[in-house]
Parts: C-alpha cells; sequence; structure tokens
C-alpha cells in the first residue's frame, strides 16, 4: 500500500454512504460500544512515543470521542474530526468535561487541518472505513516533521469457536452488506504497509460480560445490522435471541475482546 499513490479507491458516492452509515445509530453507539482500555494505551504510547501531554492529537474518524477521551485524560489538546453529524453532535457535548477539546466536521480525506499542526494523528474504529492512501497522504500534510500515526481499535475477538462463529454466521445472514465489508475488519492484521518506520504493535486479549439489553444494544450499533424500522430487522433479533439463549450462562453472555494497538511513522512526503 503505497501512501504515494492518488487515485482514490473509493467513489465519492460510497464516500458519502460512509459517512451517513451511523446516522441514527449514534446514542445506541455510544451508550454500547466498548470504551477503549486507556491506561494500558497510554502507558503503551508512552513507552513507545514518548507521548507528552503537550503534543496536539487529531482524533480521525472520533464518532463520539471515545479515543479522544483517553488522550483528553493524559492532557492532550485534542482535534476531534468527524464527518457525521449526530457523532459529532454527541462528542461534542463532552467539551464541557474537557476544554482541550476541539470538534470539527472533516473527514480523514479532507480534515480541514492546518499542514504540520499535529504531533499525533489517532484513528479508532473507524480506521477500516477510509480511503488509506488518500487518508495517508493528508496525515503526512498535517503531521508535524517525526510526527506519530496511532491507531486503536476494540471488539469482539473472532476464531473458530462455536460461539464466534455463530455470531458471524448471524452478521452474515442478517447484515446488510457485511460480505461487502467484512475484509476491511482486518486491516489492523496487515498494518506493516501503512507503516514506515518506527512500528509497534500489540494486541491484549481480554472479556466483557453482556447481559440481553447489552448484546442488543451493542450489535445495534454495528452498521451492518438492519434498524428497528427495517423489514429485515424482527429475524435479526429473532436469531439475535436464540444465540443469546445457547451461549448465556444465567443470563449473562462472556465475549472474548481483542484491543489492538499499533504506533509508527509513516513516509513524508
Amino acid at each position: 500500500m503505497d501512501p504515494k499513490h492518488t487515485e482514490s479507491s473509493l467513489t465519492e458516492s460510497r464516500l458519502t454512504a460512509r459517512i451517513d452509515r451511523f446516522t441514527g445509530r449514534a446514542a445506541t453507539y455510544d451508550r454500547y460500544r466498548l470504551r477503549y482500555p486507556a491506561a494500558t494505551v497510554l502507558d503503551r504510547l508512552k513507552a513507545w512515543c514518548g507521548l507528552q501531554p503537550e503534543w496536539a492529537v487529531a482524533d480521525i474518524g472520533a464518532g463520539t470521542g471515545m479515543l479522544s477521551e483517553v488522550f483528553l485524560a493524559n492532557g492532550n489538546p485534542l482535534l476531534a474530526i468527524e464527518p457525521n453529524p449526530e457523532m459529532r453532535a454527541i462528542c461534542e457535548q463532552l467539551s464541557s468535561r474537557w476544554p482541550l477539546l476541539q470538534v470539527c466536521n472533516g473527514t480523514a480525506e479532507q480534515t480541514g487541518l492546518a499542514a504540520g499542526s499535529v504531533a499525533v494523528v489517532a484513528a479508532g474504529r473507524a480506521f477500516h472505513w477510509f480511503d488509506i492512501p488518500r487518508a495517508l497522504l493528508e496525515f503526512q500534510r498535517i503531521l508535524q516533521p517525526g510526527g506519530w500515526l496511532v491507531l486503536v481499535s476494540y471488539g469482539r475477538a473472532k476464531d473458530d469457536s462455536p460461539q464466534s462463529m455463530a455470531f458471524e454466521d448471524l452478521l452474515i445472514t442478517h447484515g446488510t452488506d457485511y460480505a461487502y465489508i467484512r475484509a476491511g475488519y482486518r486491516v489492523h492484521e496487515n498494518l506493516d504497509q501503512v507503516f514506515s518506520a518506527d512500528h509497534h504493535s500489540e494486541k491484549i486479549s481480554g472479556q466483557q460480560v453482556l447481559d440481553w439489553d447489552s448484546l442488543l444494544g451493542q450489535t445495534q450499533s454495528l452498521s451492518v445490522i438492519p434498524k428497528p424500522e427495517h423489514p429485515g430487522y424482527p429475524a435479526f433479533e429473532q436469531q439475535l435471541r436464540s444465540f443469546f439463549r445457547t451461549y448465556a450462562v444465567d443470563g449473562l453472555l462472556t465475549v472474548p475482546t481483542s484491543c489492538w494497538i499499533d504506533a509508527g511513522r509513516i513516509t513524508t512526503s
């Protein structure tokens, strides 16, 4: 993956559709998605990059601000770039607690930030939605010399266990376009092509415990799941309930998780 490659891998219409995927899901996303393990992420970045509180950070595809809060807790000035109006509105509510937060309308490919304005470009679960060649060019532009790219992802672990495979089958069966986007979810497994130097990487395994409401909310927050008004929603919920009854114990479902943390430098032009 050559960051100097300027031809878009996504059409403009697909880029626009990407922005709209979480419309109507922002509140559910903010309530039910896993929060990043802040202490672990900051420990790694301080060790790998020498992260300092005075470094300006741009969180690209910031969503409702979950990764932004990790850096804000460290004292970093934070520019949250988010194109979806509903997600951005929730992120803006964090300003009352975090005065160093500035929320901006922009995309990974066109952030609207000044050249050389940040020491760190960070991206969380949104990274797989980016037009990566174009985004890397934009990251190069806004990063200061010697700046760092930080990628963090946190969610359900995917393996060949019966539980994991059953949930994957649910997404394949009822996801509106899951087959199309599934490959993008694996981008964190192939990052050597993104980083040109000083690449540090760690995958941390864990677990979460969900009751029915939490499982339903977290699954509904996925952009591929039909919304309640969709004609395919009843069948989806029926299969999810069956999945929960099969694998939950005493009303609680244990779900293995994976957190990927990557940091490094990208080629500067």
